[in-house]
């Protein structure tokens, strides 16, 4: 019996897929295809893998603090009721959260083999998936590092590629590594493509924590003394069946922030540790840009893939995403066009990779809109913001059974909330109060105050804001049940 720990990297803000994928809800939550998320389909994929001779422990989640909840909220959705998370206090990039998962189940007491994966990628082919993983796993646990590659189907620009050796050579479905290497021009992609031997690197790996220390040691050694020193820092807690880990802030920061393949696969080929490739035939995708998508959703006999209340007439070859009303395209080709309650994006499709771009002017710009949507998801519930003026703002809020928002105070506002269904438990200064649907209450500007559902089904208000500052951070939290600083 060898056991199977999923590593699943939870971190990125996929910018290139706005105005859907944000950085306050990246695109690693959202579902293109189906009803699960890319995420919550990359954690039950690895959870098939299991056999009776591989036993599947729970899946840890390598994210951080402001997607904690909505990583455990989606594995609650998905049927896990047990697992972990390591939560960067920064991003560091893959090879620090690797030593810190390999860390973490070293010390459980085994060793057993990791299977680290994105949490972002898309596979259409899950039963080829997981006759690759189990074959990589064979190999894995013998002591070899395994990475996949897939087979090029285009000159792509956008990934790196391994160079394998020759058919011949491979043993058992596992080709040898030549070399990597990185994203290259048209050019040199096209004569990848004619000349064969090239697969891109799909970014996935499959080998035991121990051997991926003893390597990180060999070639990274001030990596893993950097990650050593952060994970003996760490301090973690309980949240129902979900454990959170956290790393030494400090310690963590001073981690050199580098690639599991610039630290350790790209100087493996020639050295004493074994690395293999095994093929990866399974529709996979990174979903980089909506050309990808558009690549991975089906289409009608016009070649377009529309997702929502779409309507088109003489349209071709393009990618509709409407999520909040209705879209209607006459006479366009090639396009990229997603609509979101507070954006729209409108884009050439071969250009789909600049939209990262718009992205930075936003951000240079100080709008809110590259960072958070209009509808935002909170450890309790959500918020959407419906309105708002020059001294007002109208949220719509939904507060899950049992749940609460933090004791807090704003110097700015004055808030108003309608309750219309479900029970409030408001505490306004020292006195508690129960509403029911249709009643009402007024919260004074400066006023300490909390909000929770005290019930079995979500609680729905209409939250009315007055006042001379609207903005998120007028909010003095003086006691939170999720941890969160005041």
């Amino acid at each position: 019996m060898h056991e199977i720990r999923p590593v699943i990297l939870c971190g990125g803000s996929g910018t290139r897929l706005w105005p859907l994928s944000r950085s306050g809800f990246p695109k690693q939550f959202l579902c293109f295809t189906g009803q699960e998320s890319l995420f919550q389909q990359a954690v039950t994929r690895l959870n098939d893998i299991g056999t009776p001779e591989l036993s599947m422990l729970p899946p840890l989640v390598v994210t951080n603090e402001a997607h904690r909840f909505l990583a455990f909220e989606q594995l609650r959705e998905a049927g896990f009721r047990e697992s972990s998370a390591l939560l960067e206090p920064s991003g560091r990039n893959t090879a620090p959260a690797l030593t810190l998962a390999a860390l973490a189940a070293c010390e459980e007491g085994q060793d057993p083999v990791l299977v680290v994966m994105p949490a972002d990628h898309a596979v259409t082919d899950t039963d080829a998936f997981i006759a690759s993983m189990r074959e990589a796993i064979r190999h894995a646990v013998l002591g070899k590092i395994i990475i996949f590659g897939v087979l090029p189907t285009r000159p792509e620009t956008g990934y790196g590629y391994i160079e394998v050796g020759t058919q011949q050579e491979a043993r058992n479905g596992v080709f040898s590594v030549r070399r990597f290497v990185e994203k290259p021009d048209a050019a040199t992609a096209e004569r990848y493509l004619s000349h064969g031997g090239y697969y891109w690197n799909a970014g996935i790996f499959v080998l035991r924590a121990s051997v991926w220390l003893q390597a990180l040691a060999h070639f990274r050694p001030d990596i893993l003394q950097a990650c050593e020193r952060a994970w003996a820092a760490r301090t973690s807690d309980m949240e129902t069946t979900h454990r959170f880990i956290r790393p030494g802030q400090n310690e963590f920061a001073a981690v050199p922030a580098e690639s599991i393949d610039y630290s350790v696969m790209e100087h493996c080929p020639g050295s004493s540790f074994s690395l293999g490739m095994v093929p990866l035939d399974a529709g996979w995708s990174d979903l980089g840009a909506w050309d990808a998508v558009w690549d991975v959703l089906p289409k009608d006999d016009a070649g377009n893939a529309q997702v929502g209340d779409v309507v088109s007439y003489n349209t071709r070859n393009t990618m509709v995403h409407a999520s909040s009303r209705l879209v209607s395209l006459v006479g366009v080709n090639n396009l990229v066009v997603i609509e979101t309650p507070d954006a729209v994006l409108v884009a050439d499709r071969s250009h789909s990779q600049a939209v990262k771009q718009v992205v930075d002017l936003l951000s240079q710009g100080g709008r809110e809109e590259h960072q958070l949507h209009r509808k935002v998801h909170r450890p309790w519930g959500w918020y959407d913001s419906i309105d708002e003026g020059g001294r007002f703002k109208v949220k719509r809020i939904q507060v899950q059974p049992q749940a609460s928002l933090s004791l807090q105070k704003h110097h700015h506002r004055a808030e108003h909330w309608i309750v219309v269904k479900g029970t409030a438990e408001v505490t306004c200064g020292e006195v508690v109060t129960l509403l029911s649907e249709n009643q009402s209450t007024y919260i004074p500007l400066g006023q300490v105050h909390r909000l929770r559902n005290p019930g079995k089904i979500p609680l729905e208000l209409i939250e009315v804001q007055s006042g001379s500052y609207l903005g998120e951070d007028d909010i003095v939290r003086l006691e939170d049940s999720y941890g969160r600083s005041p």
